[in-house]
């Protein structure tokens, strides 16, 4: 491109003003409308997506560490512990394991599950923190997966 005076040059935005609008017209790319083919509408509509977005996102997060905790508690009242002495005894033998690791492996590897709380309640019986094991007490007529052999 021949610039013949500087007044042209400076009024030249070039490739960058292209692929600046690119980046807007994807994110709008399924919206309706001139929403979609409109650059300032585009623009105002993308940042409102993604404000919206940034909204959402944490209560989601919010969401499903509950369903982790929930998980976590149903497998240690199966096997008589809490979940914060299952915590507590796995950080006094040094296993760090977060929620969602500790949740998986309460519905996928329920052995290994088993075998984490009974490392978690030898070390609390060790350190003298027996009030966290709770008595178990089996209901009449309900069949689980503890009584099962």
């Amino acid at each position: 491109m021949v610039f013949l005076s500087t007044a042209l040059f400076t009024r030249s935005r070039g490739p960058d003003e292209f692929w600046r609008k690119r980046k807007i017209f994807r994110l709008a790319a399924y919206f309706k409308g001139r929403d979609r083919n409109c650059y300032s509408n585009s623009i105002r509509a993308v940042h409102r997506a993604l404000q919206y977005e940034t909204k959402r996102r944490d209560p989601q997060r919010e969401w499903i560490r509950g369903i982790w905790e929930q998980r976590i508690e149903a497998g240690c009242q199966e096997h008589g512990l809490s979940m914060k002495g299952l915590k507590e005894g796995l950080t006094r033998c040094e296993i760090h394991l977060d929620r969602r690791s500790l949740s998986d492996l309460a519905i996928w590897e329920p052995r290994t599950f088993k075998s984490l709380i009974t490392i978690a309640c030898a070390r609390l019986k060790q350190d003298g923190l027996s009030y966290f094991l709770k008595q178990r007490q089996e209901p009449s007529g309900i069949i689980t997966r503890g009584l099962i052999k």
